[in-house]
């Protein structure tokens, strides 16, 4: 048989189980590159290789089983209203919500939990699981849906995953073991594991005790409850790029979403004692938590900028992960390279055209001018008979793309964001514009070291940011792509992708671009919602982060000579930027940069004589 026969049988057998497994017959099934989602009624698996592996093949069936046991056993409204706010909180919950549906599967079903074995084995070797050395907080949900898999199936987790997995178990017995008793008697009722989870991650201190998590879950008929506009990544942040699917373990082991609202998710025989599965409803957000005392008098500031960093992205990964992560990022770029080159050479003759595309005619010597033929016939003597190609004045140019590497990007939107960024930076560079990629996010979860300040020295009122910035330069604008090609590998690194404050990222960006002698600078802002930091938002307004990037957006747009537009993914960011698109899906990223920066190279702004002087976060603040 052929491979590309072998595929084709691999795709209809895989959609055929996926089908049955998840108990939805009339579900479209597609294959596309990278990882997998559930998008309403549709879907998509990786796209199996042409030459599959025996591994590879038991990595697709586990990534198909993993989303089709979510179809069946999980209730996409009930986990939407009983999730935590705080980010880091709702990446637990998601994480111990696969654990328990994969479990279900897993007990009924031989070849399922086979399936998922084999998704969870690879997975963990991918995430580089063994080199772990602590107990580090990013790996928490991971480690506790290891663990709850591990208490419901009695399989032990991949020896890869044990340093991940085993500095947890003592912090769980000391912390939490009721909680975590609670949740593995009550895992066939949802909502009940739903209560329990949320205890146990307020035992971990890792939600107060007035989250809405802890409330009891009284009101059944309020899942078709409007959704608030205000509802923006305090929420969906939590769910960590979710719409994609199977590139996780368990805590992220193959369901990187669980935003899905099945038909109908009710298994027919529920196990004894298993108090069955509530079908799913609408899917019904939880509302944005009331700011705290708001006051608008509030100038922006850090607490403290003594551990914030600016850091080459070859300094945070070693050079071997550093080229395996390249070369992953290359693997994923074939698949797209096609559709965005045809773009980006499209984009290339555009530019070159405006370079050389004007005339001086009746000169004394250059090419003979095809209009003036009859007149050298005649009088071959007379001079003003030539022409000569002038080039034009092609304003130098220079673009920085600010990419924001937050927790919710991770997934597709960030490889994508990544071979975006590595097509464009080759395809400029051809056509002499210097590209300058730059990433945005912070040091840790929670805080870090400024928050631990700020806690050890009283808890000052209104303490401004509490969090350690971390600005990484993938690409510096003068450094070759070929010498900075290995860094883009870098945005696909595991544990990276932290929160997001975008309005001192803006600031830092933008004060770059001034420093730059080019006439004309442009800078692209890639992102995917509002600017979330947990610590700094428990300890100021609500709406502290949003309002500060709100003045610097304003002032760069009405003061500054830099262009600056916006790409949001799957968050509408045209309510911030005032030239902005906003992307459902990843893969228009590609298309959509292009398009964006062909608009702009068409344009002739303009722009102010004088630079201004670099924006200080203080002065920003105060622009309106």
């Amino acid at each position: 048989m052929r491979d590309e026969e072998a595929a084709a049988l691999v795709k209809r057998v895989t959609a055929a189980a996926l089908r049955a497994v998840g108990g939805q017959p009339n579900i479209g099934v597609t294959y596309a590159p990278g990882v997998g989602d559930i998008r309403g009624d549709r879907v998509r698996l990786p796209a199996p290789p042409s030459n599959m592996t025996t591994a590879e093949l038991a990595y697709l069936r586990g990534a198909s089983d993993a989303l089709a046991l979510l179809l069946r056993y999980h209730d996409s409204a009930l986990h939407h209203r009983r999730a935590p706010v705080a980010r880091s909180a709702r990446e637990v919950f998601d994480s111990v919500e696969r654990a328990r549906v994969q479990a279900i599967g897993s007990r009924r079903m031989t070849g399922v939990a086979a399936n998922i074995t084999a998704l969870i084995d690879q997975t963990c070797a991918n995430r580089g699981y063994k080199n772990a050395a602590k107990a580090d907080i990013s790996f928490l949900p991971d480690a506790l849906g290891l663990l709850i898999r591990e208490t419901l199936t009695g399989e032990r987790p991949p020896e890869s995953a044990s340093p991940v997995v085993d500095p947890w178990r003592a912090v769980i017995a000391q912390k939490c073991q009721p909680q975590f008793r609670r949740m593995v008697d009550s895992f066939g009722d949802q909502r009940s594991y739903a209560s329990a989870a949320a205890a146990l991650i307020h035992a971990l201190e890792l939600i107060d005790a007035d989250d809405p998590s802890l409330q009891e879950d009284v009101d059944e008929g309020n899942d078709d409850a409007p959704e608030s506009e205000q509802n923006d990544k305090q929420n969906a942040e939590g769910q960590e790029g979710r719409t994609e699917g199977t590139e996780g373990v368990e805590g992220s082991a193959g369901l990187e979403t669980l935003d899905v609202v099945p038909d109908a998710a009710v298994d027919e025989t529920p196990m004894p004692g298993e108090g069955g599965v509530t079908p799913a409803g609408p899917t019904a957000r939880r509302a944005r938590r009331p700011d705290p005392g708001e006051d608008r008098g509030i100038t922006y500031h850090p607490y403290t900028q003594s551990f914030d960093e600016v850091v080459p992205a070859a300094v945070l990964c070693d050079p071997e992960e550093l080229t395996r992560l390249r070369f992953q990022l290359d693997q994923q770029l074939a698949n797209l390279e096609g559709v965005v080159a045809r773009l980006a050479n499209r984009l290339q003759r555009r530019l070159l055209a405006k370079q050389t595309r004007a005339w001086e005619f009746n000169l004394e010597e250059g090419l003979l001018d095809a209009a003036r033929l009859a007149r050298v016939v005649v009088d071959p003597v007379r001079p003003l008979s030539f022409k000569r190609e002038r080039e034009t004045e092609f304003r130098d140019t220079v673009v920085t793309l600010l990419i924001d590497n937050s927790g919710s990007m991770r997934g597709r939107p960030i490889a994508v964001a990544a071979m975006s960024a590595d097509i464009l930076a080759r395809t400029l560079e051809r056509c002499g514009v210097k590209v300058e990629i730059l990433g945005f996010t912070t040091r840790a979860w929670k805080g870090g070291l400024s928050r631990e300040r700020w806690v050890n020295e009283g808890k000052p009122k209104n303490p401004g940011r509490l969090n350690d910035l971390r600005h990484i330069v993938y690409k510096e604008a003068d450094q070759p792509w070929r010498r900075a090609r290995r860094n883009l590998g870098l945005m696909l690194r595991e544990g990276l992708l932290k929160e997001n404050i975008d309005g001192e990222a803006l600031i830092w960006a933008h004060n770059r671009l001034i420093g730059r002698p080019e006439h004309r600078r442009v800078m692209m802002v890639i992102s995917d919602g509002a600017p979330v930091d947990d610590a700094t938002l428990s300890a100021n307004p609500g709406n502290y982060l949003e309002r500060h990037l709100r003045e610097v957006i304003d002032w760069i747009e009405t003061q500054s000579p830099v262009q600056l537009t916006a790409i949001g993914i799957g968050h509408d960011v045209t309510r911030y930027y005032r030239r902005a698109v906003t992307l459902v899906d990843a893969e228009e990223l590609g298309g959509t940069m292009l398009q964006n920066l062909t608009e702009l190279f068409d344009e002739d702004p303009d722009l102010p004589a004088a630079a201004p002087a670099p924006i200080t976060g203080r002065r920003a603040g105060r622009a309106r």
